[in-house]
């Protein structure tokens, strides 16, 4: 945002089609400023040519205690999808045993099948051997 001679700001808009990326000590220092007596959501995202509603949710995340994630960098997951993908992982992890206790099962009874037919064979007359 530049301003005139005139007094008149001029907003730049961003290149279309970029989206621009934000490090978690831009966006707490853009909502701190926000918030801050005498300034708005409003005038602090018209003048760093951000969406209103995007320091919104910057807020609303902090407000939630998500401040967290947003300090590593890392994307911020609803409490109701990380239950909902534990209770998964679980039924993952069940089944990956069924599936094991199942491998090792028939593994045990190939083995015996082997062994049987090699007793079988070995107690068979071959031609040639009287009865």
């Amino acid at each position: 945002m530049t301003k005139t001679p005139d007094g008149i700001e001029v907003i730049e808009e961003p290149q279309p089609g970029r989206r621009r990326r934000f490090t978690a000590e831009e966006k707490r220092r853009l909502v701190t400023e926000a918030v801050a007596p005498g300034s708005s959501v409003s005038l602090v995202a018209r003048r760093n040519g951000i969406s209103s509603s995007l320091l919104f949710r910057w807020r609303r995340l902090m407000e939630q205690g998500e401040l967290e994630s947003l300090g590593a960098d890392e994307q911020v997951v609803p409490a109701s999808e990380a239950k909902q993908l534990r209770v998964r992982v679980r039924e993952l992890e069940r089944l990956l045993g069924r599936k094991t206790l199942e491998a090792e099962i028939l593994k045990e009874a190939l083995e015996l099948t082997r062994s049987k037919k090699l007793l079988l064979r070995s107690s068979w007359p071959g031609p040639g051997d009287s009865k």
